[in-house]
C-alpha cells in the first residue's frame, strides 16, 4: 500500500499555554510540532492551553510542518478533554503520554472513534515507563492486530524513564540503550515510525550533535527538541547525506535495468549489492524527496 512519505527529522515541543510560541512556530524549520498540554503547562493554565493548542491546530497555518497535539494522560482529570477537543480540532496526530499497555491504545482510539475523529487522525504513543517498555511488543502489534489502529509512532520519553528507574542520564546514555533498542525494535517491527527523546543542556551544542547522530546510528526518524535552536543541527543530521543519495539512485537503477530483474545481488562501483540495499535505497531516495519537495 503506498502512503505519503514524512520527514520527522526534527519533533519540537511547543507550549500550548504560550500563544506565542505557538505562533512563532509557523516560521520554524521544524518537520513537526508538538503542541503541548502536559509537561509544558502548569494545573492552572490547562483549560486555556486546550483552547489555544486547538485553535491553533484548526488554523492550517503550518505550512509543511506536520502538528500534532500531547494531552494529558487519560488518567488525569484533564485527559479525556483534551482528547475529545483534539479529536476535533483534527490534528494529523494526536500524541498520548504514559502508553503502558494495549489497553491505553484501545481506550485513546475508543474516544476518537466515538467523537467521530477523522481516519486521518493518527495516534501516536509515548514509550516513558518500564511497563511500556516490557510491553513495547504488545503496544506496537496494535497497528496491525487492530483493523481500526490509528497507532503510527512511537516516541521514547527518556526524562520520564530515567525518573521512574533512577538510572541516570549520562553523557553517551549507556543507561538508556536498552530500552531505546527495545522501543525501536518494536516499532519497527510493526511497521512504526519510532523518534528518539529530548536532549536537556540547550546551551551544549557538541553534546546535542554527539546525541543526534547516535539516534541516527540506532535508527531512529528523528528526534524530539525542547528549543528552537536545537532545529538547524537535528535537521542537519537526520537528513540523508547528497553522496549517500546519489548512490542510492543508482542501486535503484542498477536493479531496475532488465538484465539485472532477476539477480539477487551485483557489483556496482566496486562495491557488493543486494536487493536489501535497493530497498534501504528507495527508503533514503523517500526521505531525501520528501525533504526537497517541502513547502
Amino acid at each position: 500500500m503506498s502512503h505519503t512519505v514524512r520527514p520527522r527529522r526534527s519533533v519540537l515541543y511547543m507550549p500550548g499555554s504560550n500563544a506565542r510560541a505557538l505562533e512563532k512556530a509557523k516560521g520554524l524549520d521544524a518537520d513537526v510540532l508538538i503542541f503541548d498540554l502536559e509537561d509544558a503547562v502548569a494545573p492552572d493554565a490547562k483549560e486555556l492551553a486546550r483552547e489555544q493548542v486547538c485553535r491553533a491546530a484548526q488554523s492550517r497555518a503550518y505550512g509543511h510542518r506536520e502538528v500534532v497535539i500531547r494531552i494529558n494522560a487519560l488518567t488525569t482529570e484533564w485527559g479525556e478533554a483534551d482528547l475529545e477537543a483534539a479529536a476535533n480540532a483534527a490534528p494529523d496526530a494526536i500524541l498520548v503520554p504514559k502508553v503502558s499497555e494495549q489497553d491505553d491504545v484501545f481506550a485513546s482510539q475508543a474516544v476518537l472513534d466515538k467523537v467521530g475523529c477523522s481516519a486521518d487522525v493518527k495516534l501516536w504513543a509515548m514509550i516513558e515507563t518500564p511497563l511500556s517498555i516490557l510491553n513495547a511488543r504488545d503496544i506496537a502489534a496494535t497497528a496491525k492486530t487492530d483493523a481500526g489502529s490509528r497507532l503510527s509512532c512511537f516516541v521514547a520519553g527518556t526524562n520520564d524513564l530515567a525518573k521512574d528507574t533512577k538510572a541516570h542520564l549520562v553523557g553517551d546514555r549507556y543507561t538508556m540503550l536498552p530500552w531505546l533498542q527495545t522501543c525501536l525494535a518494536a516499532a519497527r517491527a510493526f511497521g512504526l515510525s519510532v523518534l528518539d527523546g529530548v536532549f536537556n543542556n540547550i546551551d551544549d551544542y557538541a553534546g546535542f550533535a554527539a546525541e543526534c547522530q547516535q539516534g541516527l546510528e540506532l535508527g531512529f526518524d528523528g528526534k524530539t527538541l525542547i528549543h528552537p535552536r536545537q532545529v538547524e543541527i537535528c535537521n542537519q543530521i537526520f537528513s540523508p547525506m547528497p553522496d549517500d543519495v546519489a548512490f542510492a539512485r543508482k542501486i535503484i537503477e542498477a536493479f531496475s535495468r532488465p538484465e539485472n530483474q532477476t539477480r539477487g545481488a551485483l557489483r556496482l562501483d566496486g562495491r557488493m549489492v543486494e536487493r536489501l540495499h535497493a530497498d534501504m535505497a528507495r527508503d533514503m531516495v523517500a526521505i531525501a524527496d520528501a525533504i526537497a519537495g517541502r513547502s
